[in-house]
């Protein structure tokens, strides 16, 4: 295979794999170390997740939520970024291998995310859809807007519904959030742009398998969070989990069926497999063990972190961190700390994650936010959520039409981005086959 076009250097090689959160913000740390940093993605973009939901249903455009890799690091003199995918690793060689060609490491992370999981059920994963690009996301919202435009050419209210039968499996804040904006597309915006349809001819159902909803909150955001979704009109289904979906008919684990042509699936996620760890370090649910320190458990100068990393050193978590953003940007820093403690030769340090509290967005005016003991709902909630994510947000053109169109929206209940870009797939298996070639 051939070398892959990176400037010799002979500073010690710093290998990146993944702009998410932990990768960019482990990079943006080594900015003033004396090494190359090496950043490798699939994608020219960093995806800002979180408001990812918010594309699928016509909230926000695509190019709102995300920002370019080079532009992020356009000033960062000792970094260069390939946009590559990763095939493999050969540790015994110090090589990372890609679709274009190999190159060499001195220490090499994996910040690779994770992937949505089916939990092994292939029908489900044949005919379900996830939500964990912005390929994704776009591609709902084709589909959604799709399934509205033809349930007016149809007059039979029995073939209507399964078109508007949405289903989100996953109570967790993905879940709740998609239900709660799916919820206010029926309760705004079908009224108005498709006075001919009924409007309880579409439904939102939130499947949960666990017995309440955002099972990292306290009992008594559960409960509320579940009162105000069912004050949307989302039906909310606990303790139920989904057996079988054909792309016609959810068989839920009560026996119970339900007739849809469109079933999100967030029940959970797995880590990024990678070929060439030995099988023994990475777990069924495609994370990699590692110690404290980040390293993958067998090597000293490979590490893994954010999502595809498991550490389980903390008694606050046994299973492992909780797979969000803020594990990965707090392992990014203290990682960037570490290599310049290896280059320095001084002791390594352990890494603790710093809980700065959850939140999650149920719809206008309504939110959930626990942090520093403080429990907060509904409307404080909710400025307390847009805050932050607004904040967060990478660029100041990316924070200001974030904020325009949530300005605008909160004022005139628009949804301004309801237009199908290309011609989508018929049905949900032909959008997940799309999305996969």
């Amino acid at each position: 295979m051939s070398q892959l076009n990176i400037p010799d250097t002979n500073n010690p090689r710093v290998v990146i794999v993944g702009g998410g959160f932990g990768g960019i913000n482990l990079a943006k740390h080594l900015k003033h170390l004396p090494v190359q940093v090496v950043l490798l993605d699939r994608n020219n973009y960093h995806l800002f997740q979180p408001l990812l939901y918010q594309v699928s249903t016509a909230g926000l455009e695509p190019d709102s939520i995300a920002f370019p890799l080079r532009g992020i690091f356009r000033k960062q003199k000792n970094l260069e970024f390939r946009m590559a995918e990763v095939t493999g690793v050969r540790p015994q060689d110090n090589i990372l291998e890609t679709g274009i060609g190999e190159l060499h490491y001195d220490y090499l992370v994996f910040a690779t995310g994770s992937n949505t999981n089916f939990f092994g059920n292939k029908t489900i994963e044949a005919n379900a859809i996830g939500m964990k690009s912005l390929i994704e996301a776009v591609q709902i919202r084709n589909y959604v807007v799709k399934q509205f435009e033809e349930s007016l050419l149809l007059t039979d209210p029995e073939l209507i519904k399964p078109k508007l039968n949405f289903v989100m499996v996953g109570g967790g804040p993905t879940g709740v959030e998609l239900a709660g904006a799916f919820a206010e597309l029926r309760k705004y915006i079908l009224p108005k742009d498709y006075p001919s349809i009924p409007q309880n001819l579409m439904n939102v159902y939130l499947i949960e398998a666990g017995p309440r909803l955002l099972a990292s909150f306290s009992d008594q955001t559960s409960e509320k969070t579940v009162k105000a979704l069912e004050e949307l009109g989302v039906r909310v289904m606990l303790s139920t989990g989904v057996k079988e979906y054909d792309g016609e008919v959810v068989t839920l684990s009560n026996g119970e069926q339900i007739k849809t042509q469109s079933l999100l699936w967030s029940a959970g996620v797995k880590g990024v497999p990678v070929t060439g760890i030995a099988p023994d370090v990475t777990l069924p649910n495609g994370r990699i063990l590692v110690n404290e320190f980040n390293q993958v458990k067998g090597f000293e100068n490979i590490y893994a972190i954010g999502d595809i990393a498991q550490m389980t050193n903390d008694s606050r978590f046994p299973k492992g961190y909780p797979m969000v953003a803020q594990v990965a940007i707090q392992q990014g820093v203290n990682l960037a700390a570490n290599i310049k403690n290896e280059l320095q030769k001084k002791p390594l340090k352990a890494f603790h994650y710093k809980d700065l509290g959850s939140m999650a967005t149920i719809g206008r005016n309504r939110a959930v936010a626990e942090f520093a003991g403080i429990k907060l709902s509904g409307f404080p909630a909710w400025v307390v959520w847009m805050i932050v994510h607004l904040m967060s947000l990478l660029g100041f053109r990316n924070k200001l039409v974030v904020f325009i169109n949530w300005f605008y929206r909160y004022f005139t209940f628009e949804r301004g981005t309801r237009i199908i870009i290309k011609r989508g797939a018929a049905n949900i298996v032909k959008l997940r086959q799309t999305i996969v070639s």
